[in-house]
């Protein structure tokens, strides 16, 4: 019998691990107790690239509770505000253009983690922006993303939501990654990598690229654990040019 997440395209290349696995229609996310936010979230970006067109359906800003996460780890609307922190998407709206539905799902809260608005609205913004630049090439056939998360464990974290009076708080990374996974119209896999702090920046993205074994490490989770050798162990060692 087949397992349920191998039913979906985004896992087509493996799913880390999470406390609770939230199958949206258009992407995943692993979501942590510990942390009441997500571990990870995982899509493919839109294969008809509309993101690319004149015609956009508009971003909906209809953040919400997602209700399927128990109460006592769910992230609220409250917990946001007056925080000094935006309510950052880890699956991008602007990815999320085909359907009204569909740009609707990306603003769950489970889908956001407190981002510092210099950072949410520059450099992981830029980041989101050139990956949709990659997607765009004619020779892509389709590219993964996973975003997340970084804790330090050896530094207090800082955490919002702690005087709302609805018993949770939401603990603030000191930093993000994305790592992303190309296929191409010869069959080739490609993967990049990148960390980066939660906190404004005019550097280069190039500045902030990673390994995607680094990644792994500093997360603590394993990425696309379905491809297995050795190029593959090489091509996660790698820190490839920018496109």
């Amino acid at each position: 019998m087949a397992e349920i997440p191998s039913l979906r395209r985004e896992t087509r290349y493996g799913i880390p691990a999470a406390d609770q696995i939230l199958f949206n229609r258009y992407y995943l996310v692993g979501y942590s107790y510990y942390f009441r936010q997500a571990k990870w979230a995982l899509e493919i970006i839109s294969s008809d690239r509309p993101y690319i067109t004149a015609e956009k359906v508009k971003r909906l800003n209809n953040f919400r509770p997602d209700f399927r996460v128990p109460e006592a780890f769910r992230a609220d609307l409250v917990d946001y505000t007056n925080s000094g922190f935006n309510r950052g998407h880890l699956v991008a709206s602007a990815n999320k253009l085909e359907t009204e539905l569909q740009n609707s799902e990306t603003f769950l809260l489970s889908n956001m983690s407190p981002q510092a608005p210099n950072f949410n609205q520059q450099i992981w913004r830029n980041l989101e922006m050139a990956i949709r630049e990659l997607d765009a090439r004619k020779n892509i056939f389709e590219t993964y993303v996973i975003s997340g998360p970084i804790f330090d464990f050896d530094k207090k974290v800082k955490s919002i939501g702690t005087e709302d009076g609805n018993g949770v708080s939401i603990p603030i990374p000191p930093a993000y990654y994305k790592s992303i996974l190309t296929e191409n119209n010869r069959g080739s896999l490609k993967m990049w990598s990148f960390i980066i702090p939660n906190q404004g920046s005019s550097k280069p993205l190039e500045d902030f690229q990673v390994s995607t074994t680094q990644v792994e490490q500093y997360a603590g989770i394993e990425l696309w654990e379905r491809l297995v050798g050795g190029k593959i162990e090489k091509e996660k060692k790698k820190i490839r040019k920018l496109w």
